[in-house]
């Protein structure tokens, strides 16, 4: 099995404009000089975290999701970030994976975050998906998401937690302490992707990305605070020889999740 590289944007958002966002993000994507097998962008990485949806909505064919399948070909690499959808009426905080060949799977936010009011705009997503990247299956979720293990729990059916984020500073110690958490109860490499910045209410965003090894450990340099393009590699053989070395999963408890 083969290594994966993950690149990480962790940068600033115009709050409400998506022109503006895509020219930002071209800039960005077209400064990743290596190869790159993943781009993971922020929660609502067009718009900024915002609950006008019914002026910011778009369709899954719409702008933003024809400009990540362009910048996916362009790059020869997935592409991952979550946006305000429009779904026959209903309106999702949808995380999009797209493919270099333009194919795309989409995750609708589970967990709303009720303190921002985004479930009295947004509709809530009850099922997960698992995308397979070079044999590597990866299981993408979106920022309130990781305050809940029970729905980011590994049934063995994972190697790695990915988490797109617009979360505040004045919780970042929240962010750090729970990826940490996710990677080392679940065995798995996590990825944390946040924005950095001020957004239209005001509420700073310090970034603090990371990627987190199956052990616990940081393993990303990306310092918060600061615009920063960094790409990590995922090393497949690690991974498994710690899982093969410290067996927790084979102890685990069965459940059911009922939604």
């Amino acid at each position: 099995m083969k290594n994966l590289t993950v690149t990480m944007i962790q940068t600033s958002l115009f709050w409400e404009n998506i022109s503006e966002n895509l020219k930002h993000f071209s800039e960005k994507i077209a400064a990743i000089s290596e190869p790159t097998d993943l781009i993971v962008l922020p929660e609502m990485f067009n718009t900024g975290f915002s609950m006008s949806t019914k002026k910011l909505a778009e369709k899954t064919n719409g702008k933003t999701m024809q400009w990540m399948q362009e910048k996916a070909k362009e790059k020869n690499c997935c592409i991952v970030g979550s946006l305000i959808i429009n779904d026959n009426e209903n309106y999702y905080n949808r995380l999009i994976w797209v493919s270099p060949d333009g194919k795309f799977q989409t995750y609708d936010k589970r967990h709303l975050f009720r303190m921002g009011e985004e479930n009295n705009f947004f509709s809530t997503g009850n099922k997960k998906i698992i995308v397979e990247l070079k044999g590597w299956k990866i299981c993408p979720l979106v920022c309130y998401d990781l305050r809940f293990p029970v729905w980011s729990r590994n049934i063995n059916n994972y190697d790695c937690l990915l988490y797109v984020a617009n979360w505040p500073e004045r919780r970042n110690h929240h962010w750090k302490t729970l990826l940490q958490a996710r990677a080392i109860e679940n065995q798995c490499y996590v990825i944390g992707l946040n924005r950095i910045g001020n957004d239209g209410h005001e509420i700073w965003h310090s970034g603090d990305s990371a990627v987190i090894d199956s052990r616990g450990n940081t393993i990303s340099k990306t310092k918060a605070n600061e615009e920063s393009i960094e790409t990590i590699t995922l090393n497949w053989e690690d991974l498994q020889k710690y899982r093969t070395d410290f067996p927790v999963q084979m102890d685990a408890d069965d459940f059911d999740l009922k939604l």
